[in-house]
């Protein structure tokens, strides 16, 4: 009889010590997949949702997250109105989930910055653009790999080279 409680206690504490090492194998395994989210993810799973994003470190967008790609975050600030925020202009992002979306498809992949101000430069919109502390509005006339152009509509006739590395937001509507 001894022996067999002997026997029982060794194995109960063998099960104990392995079911220990899973629950930290299960640990280290979810603390490496949180490791590999990107925000890019995180915000493509959050699309649909009311997200504020800090911007500068004052501003702060606030809206519905409409699209998100690796660059940028394009929010509904109201109905009529959109805020294109490249991702890298985002101090902080409130109102993300925890889990990421799958990686999206070859083609949004390469949708850059470049290529969702393009698209504002043919619509021939006119954009409030938020750059370091200034606020200019006019059309994007140009698009090239690091600035876009800006041709002010207020009256005046200059038109701005705003570099991307400054960008903090582009408002329409």
């Amino acid at each position: 009889m001894r022996w067999e409680s002997l026997f029982a206690d060794m194995e109960a504490q063998l099960a104990a010590g392995r079911l220990a090492d899973v629950r930290a194998d299960v640990a280290e395994l979810a603390r490496a997949e949180r490791a590999s989210i990107t925000l890019a993810a995180r915000a493509r799973a959050s699309i649909g949702r009311p997200v504020r994003v800090l911007v500068g470190g004052a501003d702060v967008v606030e809206g519905e997250l409409v699209d998100a790609a690796p660059e940028w975050l394009l929010v509904a600030t109201s109905p009529v109105r959109r805020a294109l925020v490249p991702v890298t202009a985002a101090a902080a992002l409130d109102g993300l989930v925890t889990h990421a979306a799958p990686a999206p498809r070859a083609v949004k992949a390469r949708l850059g910055l470049g290529h969702a101000l393009r698209a504002l430069a043919r619509d021939r919109a006119v954009v409030r653009v938020r750059a370091a502390d200034a606020d200019l509005t006019g059309r994007i006339e140009r698009v090239g790999a690091d600035h876009l152009d800006l041709a002010e509509v207020d009256g005046r006739r200059g038109t701005w080279a705003v570099t991307f590395a400054t960008l903090r937001a582009v408002q329409t509507g």
